[in-house]
């Protein structure tokens, strides 16, 4: 395992705790330019974690959702970095449901090769190493996950449960039978790492910091994430930090293609 493992479990259980703290008391909502909302908990997060990951690897720099000003110029020369969401699913935060996490990656050459995700409100925490494999840590023990292969019907997927946009619609209809799983955040990502849920597809923008931790959870657990074009989803190849549309799996043996191209079942 990787020597950053351990570090990086304690700053995202840091993290939560500071989270929690605010979660427990009325707080203010402020909004960024993007309309999304930010709290005093999405920045006491990202303090605990980049003060951390700083002390631990000075040499490693680190982009996260709330210092992400950082010009292409510069990341482009990034051998590898730091990709952290200090809250993931401030929405879900701020609604007070519980499904928010904080997410922490390591990202090497395009591709995330560690990666924690913790959920503090449920004290549920996923982590993984490239090559090594994914666990869950629950009372200081490892459990060994892997994803439902093979996934067979009625496939389990992760979509809101009360709207739809057209795509995701036209694509669950083609998928035939199917259960609909409605989840905030990167937990969608590990309920698939852990056999859970089936599919995730998503057409809509997400950030690179969203998905990269729990990617890395899930490719170690034996799924994927995808592009539309089947190569899998990378990071920091580009000037924006958006990324494209992309299916995440448990079963890569799944037909995806047809259900974004093909007549729909029935």
């Amino acid at each position: 395992m990787s020597p950053y493992r351990e570090t990086c479990i304690e700053l995202a259980r840091a993290a939560g705790a500071a989270i929690l703290e605010v979660y427990a008391q009325d707080f203010s909502v402020e909004h960024k330019d993007d309309k999304s909302p930010l709290t005093q908990a999405d920045l006491a997060s990202h303090r605990i974690i980049v003060d951390g990951l700083r002390a631990l690897a000075p040499d490693i720099p680190v982009l996260s959702e709330e210092d992400a000003d950082i010009p292409w110029d510069v990341r482009r020369t990034w051998p590898r970095h730091w990709l952290v969401d200090p809250l993931d699913g401030t929405r879900e935060f701020v609604k007070k449901n519980g499904e928010f996490t904080v997410n922490i990656a390591l990202v090497e050459d395009g591709r995330p090769v560690l990666g924690v995700v913790y959920a503090p409100v449920f004290d549920y925490l996923l982590h993984a190493e490239q090559g090594v494999g994914a666990f869950l840590r629950e009372a200081g023990r490892d459990i060994a996950i892997v994803t439902r292969q093979p996934a067979t019907a009625p496939l389990r997927v992760a979509a809101s449960r009360s709207h739809l946009d057209e795509r995701t619609a036209a694509a669950l209809q083609r998928m035939g039978e199917c259960e609909r799983h409605g989840l905030g955040s990167s937990l969608k990502f590990c309920r698939i790492a852990e056999g859970r849920i089936d599919v995730y597809p998503r057409f809509g923008p997400t950030s690179e910091w969203d998905t990269a931790a729990a990617q890395c959870v899930l490719e170690a657990a034996g799924g994927a994430v995808l592009r539309l074009d089947g190569t899998p989803l990378d990071y920091n190849r580009k000037e924006n930090i958006l990324n494209p549309d992309f299916i995440a799996l448990g079963d890569t043996t799944l037909p995806w293609r047809d259900w974004l191209d093909g007549p729909p079942h029935g």
